[in-house]
């Protein structure tokens, strides 16, 4: 078996080993909180930019971290709130300008959406963000109750009837499509 290299020069082992933890959770789970993002935010580059200020304040705040086992966690609820600050900037501005800024899609983002899976999301998007987030993180990234009220801050009651009053909106709007 292969023995792993020696950390780089002047780099002690506990930080070489840091590095390699933080790098291996980035691979595995950028797609995942990109793919959040983006049902929250509405286009890939904000999307990313979102994960990746998630992934640099983590790397920023690890030797303060008590709990490494619980930092997928933290950087849902870091990616969540990242989106939440795009979404008050964009109502800024849209006040300030007096026009709504949409995001524009890809023509690539376009053709891989199914027309029933736009209709999906753009029903998902008009969800008030309570409901969108909480929809977004129990369907699509499959998060138990307790883990959606860690993200959210809010209690699991609270997840229960947010997920609850936004399936009967999604039903309502996309019957009315049928």
């Amino acid at each position: 078996m292969e023995e792993p290299a020696p950390p780089p020069q002047g780099v002690p082992p506990a930080a070489a080993t840091d590095e390699a933890v933080l790098a291996e959770l980035f691979l595995t789970e950028r797609l995942g909180l990109v793919r959040l993002a983006y049902l929250l935010v509405g286009d890939q580059e904000t999307a990313e930019d979102v994960v990746q200020d998630a992934f640099t304040a983590l790397h920023r705040r690890w030797s303060r971290l008590s709990d490494h086992d619980r930092v997928l966690p933290y950087l849902r609820a870091s990616v969540v709130n990242g989106c939440r600050m795009i979404h008050r900037r964009r109502s800024v501005m849209s006040r300030l300008t007096g026009d709504r800024q949409t995001p524009s899609r890809s023509a690539e983002a376009a053709t891989l959406l199914g027309e029933t899976r736009r209709e999906v999301s753009a029903a998902v998007r008009a969800l008030p963000r309570r409901q969108r987030e909480a929809v977004v993180l129990r369907y699509y990234l499959g998060l138990s109750e307790a883990e959606i009220a860690e993200t959210m801050g809010i209690s699991r009651g609270t997840v229960k009837s947010t997920v609850f009053r936004a399936l009967k909106a999604l039903t309502v709007k996309l019957e009315g499509k049928r």
